[in-house]
């Protein structure tokens, strides 16, 4: 297939499947926690604030550059960068766009096959019967490679490989036979699946299949705002972040898709048509699905508690416990409908992402779209399998951090700095308005000018120096304590504990306390007002006694121990290599696309 000739085949097309790049697992997993946790219903002002001063001038500017690459025959992020700038480093910062899409997926197909296993061990019954306490340990069960959760043997690696061919073989048949396909499918059952169980939670009474509260008492809490929230930078940070996320900036994927319309397509009519569908899916319909049907069964201030491990932990550690409680019949369908919404959030996520890479191999290799695919599917599954095989070593999280936030969040600023800064808003400008069928308000001028690209800034330093706790009155001029979740902490270990070493004789405890409780292979700590199990290492022996008090630091096993921090480093020393490695891919590309146009411009 000839990469220069693929194009989208319809509007409602390119709509779906842009709004079906946004719409992922953040939608329904991620956003009802974060409004929870930052002032209720008065989250929705800093949200729609930083939507309109943030998430729909960035939208603006990769349509624009997306489509200004297509027209140049460029549909990857670097060459896009370096077409809207003739400066040779854009090139190499949009190397980040590939990079963060790539290892993004790495790790996003793997929880994509999660809902799928789900959505069928629903359908099959498996959680009816089961306790809360069971329910919850399955989700260990299935994710630990040595135990099977059904009647194959290796389940969870089963799955996953089966999502990865899924993927590249649809990227294998193009933009309009494939990626443009499934998004007219997916998206329809998504909605349809999410109205669904808006329905049910809306209906979900006090004594309702064992309801203890009522689901409204979870709408009450969750709209009420508590204006008081709103003077707390960390509410306007999170509401900044969660719209960057939501909306698949900064991967490249947006370009990418862009890249294919044709010259005169409209883009701010399309760019904001899916930008509001993805918002009426997050906003209206992903809000009342997880944490209110929660509520209904265990109450406001317990529910608050179990949002301290996020929405994994809801969607996967409780949901299917409360759809059992609704018999077997709906049980089997609420569990088809919530993993299967989110199975077709992730996918069409899944599909956006892969594109970025997929184009720099078929416009700067000439490979045919099934070849590029094809091969990328082989990376994928080599660069997922560390985030499988160590999940929990700490090398998902290090795959999401700093693909998934940092070089992110880093690619979006580069780009609101190039395209207002650099290349100019005036030419941005009459880009963005180039066949469109509706003009934009004059203060979008402004605010890509000046607004975006200051606040991206602002962002960006302020998850860089984030004092401890987030208490930004600790900041001044003789220092600060930075928090464990900024870049700065995460860069240093901070938080780390007292297992520090790569290599170890020892494994060393990270609380205070009296030891209540020792076995081959976990000690037991009273800490005061909590109790604390740790897991000891597998091979090591205990080195503690019942009564003796430990301090952080103090020996609990001996043996040789391998820790976290070792395969933490080793990650991000990978992730390192690839971005070099993508970096000489791309100096080679361009090298070898310049010496044809030469010999283009000789004959």
């Amino acid at each position: 297939m000839n990469q220069q000739t693929q194009a989208w085949g319809s509007r409602i097309g390119l709509i779906l499947a842009m709004a079906g790049n946004a719409v992922g697992l953040g939608n329904f997993l991620r956003f009802p926690i974060q409004a929870v946790q930052n002032g209720g219903g008065a989250f929705i002002i800093p949200y729609l604030i930083s939507f309109f001063l943030l998430g729909l001038p960035l939208l603006f500017i990769e349509w624009s550059t997306g489509k200004l690459g297509g027209m140049s025959g460029h549909h990857s992020p670097p060459m896009i960068l370096q077409s809207a700038h003739r400066h040779p480093i854009w090139k190499y910062f949009g190397s980040m766009g590939i990079f963060c899409s790539t290892i993004i997926c790495a790790y996003y197909v793997y929880i994509e096959s999660w809902t799928l296993s789900y959505a069928i061990h629903s359908v099959c019954g498996t959680f009816m019967g089961m306790s809360e306490s069971e329910v919850a340990n399955f989700f260990g069960k299935y994710l630990d490679l040595g135990v099977s959760t059904s009647f194959l043997p290796h389940d969870t690696m089963i799955c996953f490989i089966v999502c990865v061919i899924f993927n590249v073989w649809i990227l294998a048949k193009g933009i309009k036979d494939g990626i443009e396909k499934v998004a007219k499918v997916a998206m329809p059952m998504l909605l349809l699946f999410g109205i669904f169980l808006v329905v049910r939670a809306y209906t979900l009474d006090k004594g309702d299949a064992g309801a203890t509260f009522g689901s409204m008492d979870g709408f009450n809490y969750l709209w009420n705002p508590q204006f008081d929230s709103l003077t707390n930078p960390k509410v306007w940070l999170a509401a900044g972040g969660q719209v960057f996320f939501t909306m698949s900036l900064g991967m490249g994927c947006i370009q990418c898709y862009a890249s294919y319309i044709k010259k005169h397509d409209d883009i701010v009519l399309n760019s904001l048509t899916a930008g509001f569908t993805n918002e009426f899916t997050e906003v209206v319909l992903g809000s009342a699905i997880i944490f209110p049907i929660a509520v209904g069964y265990f109450g406001v201030p317990a529910v608050l508690e179990m949002t301290q491990s996020g929405g994994f932990s809801l969607g996967f550690k409780t949901l299917p416990y409360l759809f059992a409680q609704w018999g077997p019949v709906l049980s089997a369908l609420a569990g088809l409908a919530f993993f299967g919404l989110l199975f077709f959030s992730a996918v069409t996520s899944s599909l956006a992402i892969s594109t970025p890479m997929v184009s720099f191999f078929t416009d700067n290799y000439k490979w045919s779209q099934k070849k590029a695919s094809w091969i990328y599917g082989i990376i994928l599954l080599f660069l997922a399998l560390p985030t499988v095989l160590f999940f929990d070593k700490g090398v998902f999280d290090q795959y999401d951090f700093w693909a998934g936030t940092f070089a992110l969040f880093f690619f979006g600023m580069i780009e609101a700095v190039m395209f207002s800064w650099v290349m100019g808003i005036d030419k941005g400008w009459r880009i963005i308005h180039y066949g469109a069928e509706m003009q934009l308000p004059k203060i979008f001028k402004f605010i890509l000018r000046y607004v975006t690209p200051v606040m991206m800034i602002l962002i960006f330093i302020t998850a860089l120096i984030k004092p401890k706790n987030d208490d930004w009155s600790q900041i001044s001029l003789s220092g600060w304590e930075v928090d464990n979740s900024s870049i700065i902490g995460e860069l240093t270990h901070k938080g780390i504990g007292a297992n520090s070493s790569w290599v170890s004789n020892y494994y060393y405890s990270d609380f205070v306390g009296q030891v209540t409780g020792v076995t081959d292979n976990a000690v037991e700590i009273n800490c005061g007002e909590i109790v604390k199990t740790v897991a000891l290492p597998e091979g090591t022996t205990p080195v503690v006694n019942v009564g003796d008090n430990v301090e952080q630091g103090t020996p609990l096993s001996e043996g040789t121990v391998y820790n976290d921090v070792m395969y933490i480093d080793i990650t991000r020393i990978s992730l390192l290599l690839c971005l070099v490695i993508l970096c000489v891919m791309i100096y080679f590309a361009d090298k070898k696309n310049k010496e044809q146009q030469f010999k283009i411009e000789e004959d």
